[in-house]
């Protein structure tokens, strides 16, 4: 009968845990989540460029999730080609600043590099929320003449 409670105990213990690491797991991306919607995006871009960028624009095709979503900019000009914010689409992304005066689109353009996933950090607003920024860690790679990146909030 003791033995019987244990289990049961444990069981209740074990659920309960699970259900509370699966709500906050729900809520916001992690850093695996952003890594692998990252290697998505440089298959979606190698296999039609213009049909990804695109579908990032729109989060369509699953590149929104949560907080998580790509965005891409040209490699020789610097000009951003998708993001959910469309307030930043034809911009250089070398003149992008956080807040705190970080230029972490000149990081990100000197960073990016084919075939390696380099990690910018920097202070940017959670889309759908208060606009006010919070940590945040960008994975980065070069795609043919683009600079990809797909972040999660800390």
């Amino acid at each position: 009968m003791r033995h019987q409670l244990m289990i049961g105990v444990v069981f209740v213990v074990a659920l309960t845990l699970s259900t509370a690491a699966s709500a906050q797991q729900g809520q916001f991306g992690t850093a695996a989540e952003a890594k692998a919607m990252l290697e998505k995006v440089v298959a979606a871009v190698k296999a039609d460029k213009a049909k990804a960028l695109e579908m990032f624009n729109k989060g369509e095709g699953g590149f929104k999730d949560r907080d998580l979503y790509p965005f891409c900019f040209n490699t020789d000009d610097g000009k951003v080609t998708a993001t959910l914010f469309a307030s930043l689409i034809g911009q250089d992304v070398r003149t992008i600043k956080d807040k705190a005066g970080k230029a972490l689109g000149e990081e990100m353009s000197q960073v990016v590099k084919e075939g390696t996933i380099a990690e910018v950090s920097y202070l940017w607003p959670r889309p759908g929320s208060d606009p006010t920024p919070v940590p945040k860690v960008s994975f980065v790679t070069r795609v043919g003449d683009q600079g990809c990146g797909v972040g999660y909030y800390k």
